[in-house]
């Protein structure tokens, strides 16, 4: 049999792959190796590994590698000590392939270990631009050191071919996040209530807001002039998933505790919400405030508005469901005006989101199956 190995560091990113772990691990012809990293492992995130392991997988190695503090040069250190331990790991389990999704520094890690062992890379969400972060960068070099793609646009598989990636071995398999909206039972508004002991008033909004690194302003002025626009809402609440492990991702994670113990009445905050909550969420809101990818690629689906904050997910291919604003905060206020814009709301309920096509979780599980790659040599696709 051979051994697909998956690496998850972050609660989005295991919701985002848990329908291809499900088909893997039903497999007759393959199997599932897991390794949990990162923000996982640690208590300040949740350890979000037993969510993994609530949901019925072996997790077959944990690598240590997030340090307690996100500064540049942390993230930096953070990055060594991870290629420190898959080189451990990886010649361990001696996976045919080794699946990432998406643009995080432990990814890129991850990676460059696993070119240096020779072990044949597929990467989900490349192409993608993202000018605001250094995500952006990160993305397209494990692009060059992956041997199959799956792209979630049209567009972004033509960029990876344009970046000399074999068209035969690039592949448009749409978003494998909204596998996760066909496939769940989706929480009502009143079990939301219960579970989440909120109490959803006349206007609604999910807030996630990740740190700008390639920025002008600073991250707590950016998210300042946020949390200066919600707390003038009326008649509103707010429920906020806090930051990831990236750069200054605590300085968020702070405001948004001392703004939450002052405005009890309208806001929570969440770790970690797991999938399920997670989109549930996003369902019952009217929109999603902030900078996260969620908003761009997953809200249309739920039929739910985007207000796009900054430059973070400037680049990519966006609903019409996605009003862009700058980061400030009377720009954020006219966002919101106009997103309870009744012709705003009816474009909302028929639009198309172009990152749907169906099914990608098992589109990536055919490939996968069908793709034996021997060798990590690659050829160079010339326009």
């Amino acid at each position: 049999m051979r051994k697909i190995c998956i690496v998850t560091a972050t609660r989005a990113e295991y919701g985002l792959l848990k329908p291809l772990l499900d088909l893997i691990q039903k497999s007759d012809e393959l199997e599932l190796q897991i390794i949990a990293t990162g923000a996982h492992l640690s208590p300040e995130f949740g350890l979000t590994y037993t969510q993994i392991e609530s949901d019925g997988f072996k997790i077959d190695e944990k690598v240590e590698m997030l340090l307690s503090s996100d500064t540049p040069s942390s993230i930096v250190k953070t990055m060594g000590v991870t290629m420190l331990g898959f080189a451990d790991v990886l010649p361990r389990l001696n996976p045919d392939l080794l699946v990432i999704l998406g643009d995080r520094y432990e990814m890129l890690a991850v990676a460059s270990a696993a070119t240096i062992f020779r072990i044949p890379i597929a990467h989900i969400h490349g192409g993608e631009v993202t000018e605001g972060a250094y995500d952006d960068a990160i993305r397209h070099a494990i692009t060059k050191m992956s041997h199959l793609h799956f792209a979630s646009t049209e567009p972004y598989r033509n960029r990876i071919i344009q970046m000399g990636e074999q068209p035969e071995r690039v592949f448009n398999v749409g978003a494998i996040g909204l596998d996760n909206i066909r496939d769940l039972q989706l929480l009502s508004k009143e079990e939301l209530e219960k579970d989440l002991g909120i109490k959803f008033k006349k206007y609604n909004y999910q807030v996630t807001f990740h740190p700008e690194t390639l920025g002008n302003l600073s991250v707590a002025e950016q998210f300042q002039n946020l949390l200066n626009a919600i707390k003038e809402q009326e008649d509103s609440f707010f429920v906020f998933t806090k930051a990831n492990a990236d750069t200054d991702g605590r300085i968020i994670n702070q405001m948004i505790d001392e703004f939450v113990k002052a405005n009890q009445h309208k806001s929570k905050a969440f770790t970690s919400l797991g999938t399920l909550r997670f989109l549930s969420v996003v369902k019952q809101c009217d929109a999603i405030i902030g900078n996260s990818s969620s908003g761009i690629v997953e809200a249309p689906s739920l039929k739910t508005a985007t207000l796009n904050i900054g430059d973070r997910q400037k680049g990519r291919v966006q609903a019409e469901s996605t009003i862009n604003v700058e980061s400030n905060e009377e720009e954020i206020k006219k966002g919101i005006k106009k997103i309870h814009d009744t012709s705003f709301k009816e474009s909302v309920d028929t639009l198309d989101n172009p990152y749907d096509k169906g099914g990608a979780a098992l589109e990536i599980f055919r490939q996968i199956s069908k793709s034996k790659i021997n060798s990590t040599i690659k050829s160079f696709y010339s326009l």
